[in-house]
Formats: structure tokens, sequence, C-alpha cells
């Protein structure tokens, strides 16, 4: 396309590219943005290296003339969007490129892999957090995914309300708490259970949590009472029943004196099985497989799409693709959440050409994040995702309570639009 439009004079029309996903998950009542600042991470070093160029040479995948064009690729233009941990619905302009087509065209695959990702681990994430109701939920996904793809995914759990990671590197890269559990595979080591015990905490200290149902988890919960003492930070289920596991072993703990003692359960958790546990003396969730791959909602189902172009009088027209089972709708988007007397949103409203009307109560939902091609300060690292995480909490706190519901339902709240 490039190469093609480079050759036509075309690359450098001013255009105007928008992510958008056409419906929700099926069932879905929301989705939440995530992956806006890795996007903007990797924009800053966006290059072509001379390796790369080498092997496109080598390749004939292009021409010279385009090999000169992506060794002296620099983004230039604008960016704006939804900020990250808000709420979408469909249609939402998540993401808005304002460019020449070379610049955009080249970014589309780099923009679409990371929300389309980040934005369905952010919102199984917010499904799961929702469903725990306040109670701390751990990312523990490393081992289910791609190694690249865990770091990112355990930002997205942070930014959608998970109270911490299993994954090291995005604790390093984001300052994310880490935290961590003992494997079975570390009382197996041992000659027996209270061997493993007291290695651990004399290693760790009495505040660690234990895993004790690698053999009986009856004798488990006692042994780890007898190594640790009442200061016993926590106990960790995998396996069994987990609700009536849950509520007698915390009469357990109780009955030997540890009423402070943490109960963890893991064991392939998604939000059913959170919702499941509301009743159980539950203190914490670990959470992996189900999180990692989006809760049966891989990817978020984002496009990307021309919505704008600059014509042969330089003045900027709509463009629009016209599959009827594909529906989009051309010129460049503004939106709001639309906000009632009491804070609660009404409906998501998307201008087409122009800014939506505000009643005063409103919510304008785009923000800058490059200007000239600099990325703007404040939307990057580990300020990015505590800023994040706060947007998602305070976005979730105006829908309708409908949002809360795992049932199968419609978009929380209309999209509706003013030309």
């Amino acid at each position: 396309m490039l190469q093609a439009a480079l050759h036509a004079g075309t690359a450098s029309r001013r255009s105007v590219f928008e992510v958008f996903a056409r419906r929700l998950p099926d069932g879905r009542r929301y989705g939440v943005t995530a992956g806006t600042g890795r996007i903007l991470e990797a924009l800053e070093n966006f290059r072509f290296d001379q390796p790369q160029l080498d092997f496109l040479a080598d390749t004939n995948v292009v021409d010279e003339g385009t090999l000169a064009w992506l060794a002296d690729f620099r983004f230039s233009g604008n960016i704006y969007g939804y900020a990250e941990g808000e709420a979408y619905f469909p249609q939402s302009p998540l993401l808005i490129v304002e460019s020449t087509f070379g610049e955009a065209c080249i970014l589309e695959t780099m923009v679409l892999s990371m929300l389309n990702h980040d934005s369905a681990i952010a919102s199984a994430a917010s499904r799961m957090t929702s469903a725990a109701d306040g109670r701390p939920c751990i990312e523990m996904g490393s081992r289910r995914t791609h190694e690249e793809a865990a770091v990112a995914a355990a930002r997205a759990a942070v930014i959608a309300g998970f109270n911490s990671t299993s994954n090291l590197e995005a604790g390093r890269r984001y300052g994310l708490k880490t935290v961590g559990t003992a494997a079975h595979s570390f009382t197996l080591l041992h000659d027996s259970e209270k061997e493993a015990f007291t290695a651990q905490t004399a290693a760790l200290g009495a505040g660690t949590s234990l895993l004790v149902d690698t053999y009986d988890v009856e004798q488990g919960v006692r042994t780890a009472v007898e190594v640790a003492g009442p200061s016993l930070g926590g106990v960790r289920l995998d396996s069994g029943d987990l609700v009536a596991q849950a509520r007698w072993v915390r009469d357990l703990l109780d009955e030997l004196g540890n009423t402070d003692t943490r109960i963890m359960v893991t064991s392939d958790l998604d939000e059913f099985a959170i919702a499941a546990l509301a009743s159980a003396p539950v203190d914490t969730y670990g959470v992996g497989t189900s999180l990692v791959t989006g809760s049966g909602a891989p990817t978020a189902g984002m496009v990307y799409k021309l919505v704008s172009r600059e014509g042969d009088d330089h003045e900027f027209v709509s463009v629009a693709k016209a599959a009827k089972n594909k529906v989009s709708l051309g010129g460049r988007k503004y939106a709001l959440r639309r906000l009632d007397d009491h804070g609660t949103a009404t409906a998501e409203v998307i201008g087409i050409g122009h800014a939506p009307e505000n009643d005063g109560d409103d919510r304008t939902l785009l923000h800058q994040f490059v200007a000239d091609g600099r990325v703007l300060p404040g939307w990057t690292g580990p300020e990015a995702v505590t800023r994040a995480a706060q947007r998602h909490a305070a976005s979730l706190a105006e829908l309708p309570t409908s949002v809360n519901r795992l049932q199968r339902g419609e978009p929380a709240i209309p999209t509706e639009y003013e030309e």
C-alpha cells in the first residue's frame, strides 16, 4: 500500500484514521480501553534500522524509493483518543491518527495489535474485579501466554483494577506491585510438607502464604499453623470445591487461633467463578489463564479505518467502506459521555465532523496524546498506569449498575450520533 501510494503521489495526502470496535464481544455490556500507553512508548522509537531495511531490500518486498522513505520515517502527525482505563462502546472512536496517509498506514499493525490485545485483557479483568467486589485480585497468567504478551497483560489487568501481578518484568517496567506464591513442586522437593513449610517461613517470614493442598488440605492447614503460628500470612487453595473448602478452612483457621490468616484461592478462576465465591470467606483471588486469554474474548475486534482524507482541492472529504455487514461512518469523530443530573451515563454521543453539543454536565472523551510527532507527557510509563487505573474506577462509577451484571445483555448505554 505504501509503495503504491508513493508511486501514485498520494502517500503525502493528509488523512484521518480511526480505531473503533463495531460491536462488543457477545454478551458484554462494555469494554475497557488499554494499550494506548504502550503504543505511545513504541512510537517514540518507531524507526526502520539498517538490518530491517536490508531484509526488505534482499527479499524484494519494496523498491528503492520506498526503502528511502522508510529509512527517513519519523511520525510527524497528531494522535487523539480515549484515556486508558476508559469504558468504551460500539463505534467509540478510541484512537484517531491525523497524519499523511503513508505515516498512518505504516502504524496500523502496531496500533491494532496492542489495542486489541490489551483492551481484551482489560475488559476481562474489569469484569473480574467487579465480581470480586473489593477483594484483591492478583494477575498470575504469565505461563499461559507469550512472554511479551504476559507483560502487557499484567499492565492491562492493573489498569482494570487488579491489585498486583506475579510478573516481575511488568513490575520493573511499569512500577506494578509484584507478589507470588510457592508451587506444589516446592513442597514435593522436601521429604515432608512440614519441612517445606519450615523452609519457606525461615526464608520469607511467617507472613508468607503457604500452599496447603499438595496432599490433604486439613492436615496442610494444621501443619502450616504449627510451623508459622498465629502470624501466618495466608494459605492458598488450588483445587477442589473452593466454596465449601474455603468455608471449613476459615473455620479451622479460626479454631486454631489464626483469625488474621488470609485465604487465597486459585485454580482456573474467571469472573463467573469469582462471582460464585462471593459468599465464601475468600480474601484474595489469583487469576491466570482466563485473564490473559480475555476470558472467552481474546481480541477486542477493533479496526483501523480511513475516515477522512485530503482531496485534490486540499479540502478534507469524508470516506467510508460501503459493505452492508461492516458498517463504517466517514468523517472525523468527536465523542462525549452524556450524563444525567445524578452523574450517571445515559449515552455515548459521537459527533461527525464537529464536537457534540455539551449541556454542561457531559464529559468529553478525547484527549491529545501526540502533537506534531511529539508524545505529550503523562501518557507513558508507571505514571500512565496509575492514571489509567484511576480513570477506570471513575469511568465505571458513572455507568449504570447494569455493567456489574455477568449475564448476557446489550451495551450498558447506547451509541448516538450528531451530524
